[in-house]
């Protein structure tokens, strides 16, 4: 009998590893040293994917960049320009546009910072387990509905509504410069907020849930009641990542485009404060992403507004690079001030 036949035969009998014992050794083995390489070059193909992208994006826009600088970005009239283009100008501002971003997203994170904040509070501290997990669930699914279906939703109820019964009849003798209806900054506002909610309740309640249970508990020993002792203890410890989750959300609202289309009026207009509050989330507006989908199709075959639509893109990325390295940051620093993790039950 061959030795390797008689140790697998004799090693059940003498307690030793069988050869079924010794295959599966050798496939945990091989499995070890190939993993740690595969794994890394998984990671390098995706760095590079991203290289690439960022270096064609911006290789497209070098032209615009390089013949009008800084003026691409401070100069407005998208719209005008739009159409110039197509008899041979190559000059776009894209200062409305940037407005349009900025107004939107900050307005929406604003309301989804107060919304978002008191469900996270409820969800991690204040409901009861049976009610909890439903809303984490709507939470969820509310994350994952398409941006067309937001879209179209504003559409038809928020764009109405607001056509309906908020726009003053004497509109346009305040507002002479564009038509006021219910396609808005507002109604973009109300969509985005609802489309990025999810994201910052997400972050708000593991950041609320993983403060240790011993600063909890040390502030109800020394008397504080428990709303008390959320605002004082829970938040300011949890602050970092209620940062990094405004930054998530801000870096999800400032890409949407479908929905933004859809419900904002689709005109490149810088919204002016002197015609107050009320005219002012009354007016249209068109963000950078709603415009890159707009123009796009046929207009990239001129190639002045292919250059600036790249040339849009590419602030896109530098916004949501810059975001993405603020969310990292703050994510660090919440790890950094909690030092271990919560020991509730979750």
């Amino acid at each position: 009998m061959p030795v390797h036949a008689e140790a697998a035969v004799l090693a059940p009998l003498s307690g030793g590893p069988t050869a079924i014992d010794l295959k599966e050794r050798v496939r945990s083995t091989a499995s070890d040293r190939f993993m740690p390489y595969l794994l890394g070059a998984a990671a390098i193909f995706s760095g590079l994917i991203v290289t690439l992208l960022v270096f064609f994006v911006v290789q497209k826009a070098w032209p615009v960049f390089h013949a009008e600088g800084l003026r691409f970005i401070t100069a407005g009239g998208w719209d005008t320009q739009l159409e110039d283009a197509w008899n041979g100008s190559a000059f776009f501002g894209v200062r409305a546009l940037i407005a349009g971003s900025a107004f939107s997203t900050l307005g929406a994170l604003l309301v989804s910072f107060v919304l978002g904040l008191g469900c996270a509070i409820f969800l991690a501290e204040l409901a009861p387990a049976w009610l909890r997990r439903p809303f984490e669930t709507i939470v969820q699914l509310l994350a994952g509905i398409p941006s067309v279906v937001f879209g179209l939703v504003g559409l038809m109820v928020v764009v109405t509504f607001i056509a309906d019964h908020m726009v003053p009849g004497n509109s346009g003798d305040v507002v002479t410069e564009i038509p006021i209806g219910g396609a808005c900054l507002l109604a973009a506002i109300v969509v985005l907020t609802f489309m990025i909610l999810p994201f910052f309740v997400t972050v708000a309640t593991d950041s609320l849930r993983a403060v240790p249970r011993s600063y909890v508990d040390g502030g109800l020993a020394l008397g504080m009641t428990r709303w008390r002792t959320i605002m004082r203890i829970q938040l300011p410890t949890a602050a970092p990542g209620l940062i990094a989750g405004l930054v998530l959300a801000a870096a999800r609202g400032i890409g949407e485009a479908i929905a933004i289309s859809m419900v904002a009026g689709a005109i490149a207009f810088m919204p002016n404060f002197a015609h107050g509050p009320l005219y002012m989330l009354l007016e249209p507006i068109r963000s950078m992403a709603s415009a890159i989908v707009e123009n796009g199709g046929e207009a990239m075959d001129v190639p002045s507004i292919a250059a600036a639509l790249f040339g849009l893109a590419t602030l896109l990325l530098a916004f949501s690079i810059t975001l993405s390295m603020i969310a990292r940051w703050a994510f660090g620093l919440f790890s950094r001030r909690m030092g271990v993790v919560s020991d509730r039950n979750l």
